[in-house]
């Protein structure tokens, strides 16, 4: 085997690694939260040894950071990027509250919510990069209100800013709440978005009368 060839392979085998500790530290973050996360099962969980854990970070702290930047780029590839595709601001925002809903299907949906409540009032680096995250989030969103104001797909109301903070919270709360209530979990999401925005809600026709 080549020098090249066994680095690749060396380097894979590492990701992996990296990617199963994060996924598993994911998991235990969003049931325990970070004070009651221990570190021993969360190598165990993943199926990997307390060594290798620490061979890839050095504390609880340092593997919170890199599961929140974790979660923050799978949620921006498979909700945050495919909603901004979307040419109306509306659209957008409906999208972006749809894709949270499905990646809330999964097990570790409850990661940051949990650490923003975990750290609220306090000055924690991990606490600080989730407010950053969340920050982005509705200052990205409080655009698309604007916008969509602007052009008329959605109705004046509260300032964008505080209609942002409002639409984040809500799509977190409801997509936790109604997780596993598939197809249903769609359905109530973007109803409660609507409502959020002061968009009228989508009619289904009616089933036909029986004579």
């Amino acid at each position: 085997m080549s020098g090249t060839v066994a680095r690749r392979t060396q380097a894979d085998r590492r990701a992996r690694t990296r990617g199963a500790i994060l996924a598993s530290a994911a998991r235990g973050l969003s049931t325990y939260g970070y004070a009651d996360l221990v570190l021993e099962q969360v190598a165990r969980d993943a199926g990997y040894t307390r060594g290798a854990l620490y061979h890839l970070f050095a504390g609880k702290e340092e593997l919170a950071l890199a599961v929140v930047e974790w979660v923050t780029e799978t949620w921006d590839v498979e909700v945050r990027l495919p909603a901004l595709s979307e040419a109306d601001p509306l659209a957008s925002l409906l999208t972006m509250a749809r894709g949270h809903t499905l990646y809330c299907r999964r097990d570790v949906a409850r990661v940051m919510l949990t650490l923003r409540v975990e750290f609220a009032g306090q000055d924690h680096p991990v606490g600080r990069a989730v407010g950053e995250t969340i920050g982005r989030l509705e200052t990205e969103c409080a655009g698309l209100i604007a916008a969509g104001r602007d052009n008329g797909s959605i109705p004046p109301g509260p300032p964008a800013r505080l209609t942002a903070v409002a639409f984040v919270g809500l799509i977190e709360a409801v997509a936790i709440q109604v997780a596993g209530q598939a197809p249903h979990d769609i359905e109530l999401m973007e109803r409660a978005v609507r409502g959020i925005l002061g968009v009228a809600p989508v009619v289904s026709p009616s089933p036909p009368a029986h004579r």
